[in-house]
């Protein structure tokens, strides 16, 4: 005879396993540890995996994660400036989805198309890839530059060049610390620390406009080191090499000097930062102003180095990512969106030293959230995972890449590229008058930051990222430059003008292919809030 009993107490275990397996897990897997390392502002020539930069650096960590892991070739960047880039990574998806206040307010202002800028920022409404990650286990982290988290209610000084020592901007500071530090938080990392709010010179005082890489990687070693013995996801985001560059205020500053204000001692963890020329000159390539580069080298060493001492480095998986290319900036052109990147770990990757497919950077969150072991994606994501293709399995490889950024939208597919620029009436319609205003404006603004100021022709054009006559400093290098940057419709073809040198938009002979991209760029805008016209 059966005994009742038993058959209860086996059904419970089967309930609790079904229960347990069901948080959308495999509970086959061994959950990695993850590193998201993000970059400021890199240039191709800054990697010595990629043929511009090939013998150009001393980076030997940097240099280990292409020799044993897989550079992604092709991989994109939606939104080539720096805040929907981050917001791509962290939520999978299109910034143009973003839910914060002030990028409503702009959509609204701008007649109802999304514009996607600096304004682009996770609200403590959204589900991100950190609640995420939690359901599945992990504890999370965020170390460095955030300028994606909306932190409100921060404190704005009157005075950029005020004493940083006063007691009362002494307090400001870390108050304006503390609120960024709790919005990270209440965003779903359980950790955040060595941050910055936005790059120095946003800090709000002349005199701690600084890079300190140092205290940005302590915090990330201490993290670490608390946490090693789980699951975890440390999202570590370097304000290098984006400027400031002088020495004086990045390899070179004081290093007691940080966004929180002035330390009493110097942050530990990282090599002596006077080694950094002696090391260049003893690699020969002395004078080459690569100091920044190998300091930045240096905190993906150290965080290796804690792995290592915790024993955990054969269990975790590092991203390398750059925010954006740096020669097309505030630009949908190649030199701002193709942006190839490294993921490591031990053993290498199946696939091999190099995966050529597309890969678009709101893919990164479903493919960490599957290395993690998560069975399904959320429904709300735009990116797709690459795992199984990294794994060496088949997998339908993306047709198509989407960008958005500013007053511009873009596409490819196959060979071709297809990029409109639409601006809103408003501005179209703004007098001489109202022209100079609006410079005079901006350039009141960085001259409040001792910052340089790049044009003050209020009679030029608008940038593609700007309506600001002449375009901001952030795309200033590549304003103008392109023969087609002037074009409302601009069709290319990649494989045979990789350079965007001919817009081949009004050749009657590309007309039909031309009729073709615009549908696809269509059939994502349909998806996406706002509207854009073609």
């Amino acid at each position: 005879m059966i005994d009742k009993t038993l058959l209860l107490k086996a059904g419970v275990i089967f309930l609790f396993t079904i229960l347990i397996s069901g948080c959308n897990t495999n509970p086959e897997s061994v959950q990695p540890n993850i590193i998201f390392f993000i970059a400021d502002d890199m240039y191709p020539e800054m990697f010595n995996c990629l043929p511009e930069g090939a013998g150009k650096n001393l980076t030997p960590h940097l240099d280990r994660l292409a020799a044993e892991g897989t550079l992604l070739t092709n991989q994109y960047v939606v939104s080539p400036v720096c805040t929907p880039s981050r917001f791509n990574c962290l939520t999978g998806k299109y910034a143009s989805r973003a839910t914060n206040r002030a990028f409503l307010n702009k959509t609204a202002h701008e007649e109802g198309q999304t514009v996607i800028q600096w304004n682009s920022f996770i609200t403590q409404k959204d589900t991100i890839l950190t609640h995420h990650l939690k359901r599945l286990g992990y504890t999370t982290g965020m170390v460095g530059k955030n300028h994606v988290i909306e932190a409100r209610g921060l404190y704005q000084f009157p005075d950029y060049n005020a004493d940083p020592n006063d007691p009362d901007n002494r307090q400001k500071v870390e108050e304006n610390y503390q609120r960024v530090q709790e919005a990270i938080l209440a965003s779903g990392f359980d950790y955040a620390g060595g941050l910055y709010h936005n790059n120095p010179n946003f800090i709000g005082l002349a005199q701690l406009a600084v890079q300190n890489l140092d205290w940005t990687t302590e915090a990330g070693l201490e993290y670490i080191s608390q946490n090693h013995n789980k699951p975890f996801f440390l999202y570590f985001a370097t304000t290098v090499p984006h400027g400031p560059t002088q020495a004086e205020r990045s390899w070179n500053a004081d290093p007691r000097v940080t966004a929180r204000g002035i330390l009493d001692e110097a942050p530990v963890g990282m090599p002596a930062r006077h080694t950094l020329p002696e090391r260049l000159k003893e690699a020969g390539l002395e004078g080459t102003g690569r100091e920044n580069i190998l300091w930045l080298d240096d905190a993906l060493g150290a965080l290796i180095v804690k792995l290592e001492e915790h024993k955990i480095l054969d269990n975790t998986i590092i991203f390398f990512f750059n925010d954006h290319g740096q020669h097309a900036k505030g630009t949908l052109y190649q030199g701002g969106v193709l942006n190839p990147s490294i993921i490591w770990r031990s053993g290498g990757f199946p696939c091999g030293a190099e995966y050529n497919a597309y890969v678009s950077n709101v893919d990164f969150a479903p493919t960490i959230l599957k290395m993690a072991g998560a069975n399904q994606l959320p429904a709300s994501m735009d990116g797709l995972s690459f795992k199984d293709a990294l794994e060496g399995a088949e997998a339908a490889p993306r047709e198509s890449l989407f960008f958005e950024l500013g007053y511009a939208r873009a596409v490819i597919k196959g060979k071709f590229k297809y990029y409109a620029v639409r601006y809103p009436n408003y501005a179209l319609n703004w007098t001489a008058e109202e022209r100079a205003a609006v410079l005079d404006r901006y350039n009141r603004g960085r001259e409040f930051r001792n910052m340089d100021v790049v044009n003050r022709d209020s009679e030029k054009p608008f940038s593609h990222l700007e309506v600001v006559p002449g375009g901001g400093a952030a795309e200033n290098h590549s304003y103008g430059i392109l023969s087609g940057y002037f074009d409302p419709d601009q069709l290319y073809d990649l494989e045979a003008d990789p350079g965007e040198t001919q817009n081949l938009a009004k050749d009657p002979a590309y007309q039909e292919i031309l009729d073709e991209m615009k549908k696809e760029l269509e059939q994502y805008l349909k998806s996406l809030p706002g509207k854009f016209e073609l």
